[in-house]
């Protein structure tokens, strides 16, 4: 056998290995989720093989008839989903989202609002030093929202004295970005849109953790809300591929568009973009008790987690109004000790740092805290109920120490029930299943 096909067969052993550990996991990863059948099936596509730049009808390339009827099939239902009078649906990420943003609302050197890392911002909020992408990709120089550590949200009036100062000192924002990574409770857009407005900035709010959330309108509603903006990812608990959207009014249409092409995207990912599509065709139909079920679940982990012992950040306002969980495990083992303890035990969860831990000088390799989200677990089937087994299995590994061999053995037999897909038109397919088609 050829070195080469030796390492063919090595990488098509890795991908079935991978799928067969996913079928006895528990993924309590906040960003991440499981799609549809109809989805991978979109995935899998002759449209991740073409080129469609530019609008749908105004294309530099031929062949894109189809293409163009799934696009505006996308832009359509996400306006739905979503209640937005403008769509695109082009950016390939997050990241790249927020990047379209940047590019149409603000200039090199311009004032950026947006969360610290330790308080739930995303890296694409970060400051250039850091590497972060508005920073040192767009040169943006980025102002920290003033935060409520207890409240675990932004701070309204602290931000408003703080814009109060920056205007007086003659260094008005021109960007606001509200949303971010960790986001256990909707952020004050309504509370502070006036502010921002008044003086001349826009005000965009990162939706990627929440976008299911506020689809099944359960969370909150940014665009109602005084966002001239939305960018989200798809695949959390928008339970899609992985992609980008950008959602806005119509008077921003012309510089949101022109931001993303020709400025940041050329070939958009078009099988990615149609999964997108029917991922917002299956969030119509189902997208309501889909996000109700999460924030029953995750409330239901948070207070088993804390009656066990865990120390679940949030407590007085119910743990959390989202998919996601922030516990202080310090007293167990730093961040990225437990992460490691947990995997072993087939518990799939990622370390975190907390509000303060870089004032206590902790670093995010070895952070205070872990996160946790409920989306893909209730995508898998999992009620209240489940949460307290759950609970349970992670107590065993952070308070009792008990052996990782053991809760294993019991995690891969729970996960035995819950292998299909739910919130979807059709589940045929394992949630999990590699599928062959060479």
């Amino acid at each position: 056998m050829s070195e080469a096909k030796k390492r063919y067969d090595r990488i098509l052993t890795l991908l079935t290995e991978h799928h067969a550990l996913y079928q006895k996991v528990l993924p309590l990863i906040a960003s991440e989720n499981i799609p549809s059948p109809a989805v991978r099936e979109a995935l899998a596509t002759d449209l991740g093989n073409r080129y469609a730049e530019g609008w749908p009808g105004e294309r530099v390339y031929a062949g894109c008839a189809y293409i163009d009827a799934v696009e505006f099939a996308c832009i359509d239902l996400a306006k739905k989903v979503f209640d937005a009078e403008f769509v695109d649906v082009r950016p390939i990420s997050g990241v790249v989202a927020n990047l379209v943003i940047y590019t149409a609302f603000a200039k090199p050197n311009d004032i950026m609002f947006g969360l610290s890392i330790p308080c739930g911002g995303h890296i694409s909020m970060g400051r250039a030093r850091f590497g972060g992408t508005a920073g040192a990709v767009r040169g943006l120089r980025v102002e920290y929202f003033p935060y409520d550590y207890d409240e675990l949200t932004i701070d309204v009036d602290k931000t408003k004295e703080r814009l109060r100062r920056l205007a007086v000192d003659g260094k008005k924002p021109t960007l606001a970005m509200f949303g971010g990574s960790v986001l256990p409770f909707p952020h004050p857009v309504k509370e502070l849109a006036e502010a921002f407005h008044d003086v001349d900035a826009k005000i965009n709010y990162d939706a990627a953790h929440v976008s299911g959330l506020i689809a099944g309108k359960t969370f909150q509603d940014p665009l109602r809300e005084g966002a001239d903006a939305v960018t989200l990812s798809t695949h959390k608990t928008l339970p899609g591929p992985q992609h980008g959207m950008v959602l806005s009014w119509e008077r921003y249409a012309d510089e949101i568009k022109r931001a993303t092409f020709p400025g940041l995207v050329s070939n958009h990912h078009l099988h990615a973009m149609a999964g997108a599509a029917l991922t917002l065709a299956e969030t119509l139909e189902f997208g309501e008790a889909y996000a109700q079920q999460i924030i029953k679940n995750t409330k239901a982990l948070g207070q088993a987690l804390y009656t066990r012992g865990l120390k679940v950040l949030g407590e007085h306002r119910g743990f959390s109004e989202s998919h996601i969980l922030w516990v202080d495990i310090w007293e167990h083992g730093d961040g990225g000790k437990i992460e490691g303890e947990l995997e072993a035990a087939n518990i799939i969860v990622n370390r975190n740092l907390l509000p303060l831990d870089v004032r206590m000088g902790r670093h995010y390799t070895h952070p205070g805290g872990i996160r946790l989200g409920t989306q893909e677990l209730t995508r898998l089937g999992m009620r209240e109920s489940d949460m307290e087994t759950i609970a349970n299995f992670i107590k065993r590994v952070v308070i009792d120490k008990e052996s990782t061999t053991q809760v294993k053995r019991d995690v891969t037999d729970f996960r035995k029930d819950f292998q299909q897909v739910h919130f979807c038109f059709e589940n045929a397919t394992q949630a999990y299943k590699y599928i062959k088609i060479r």
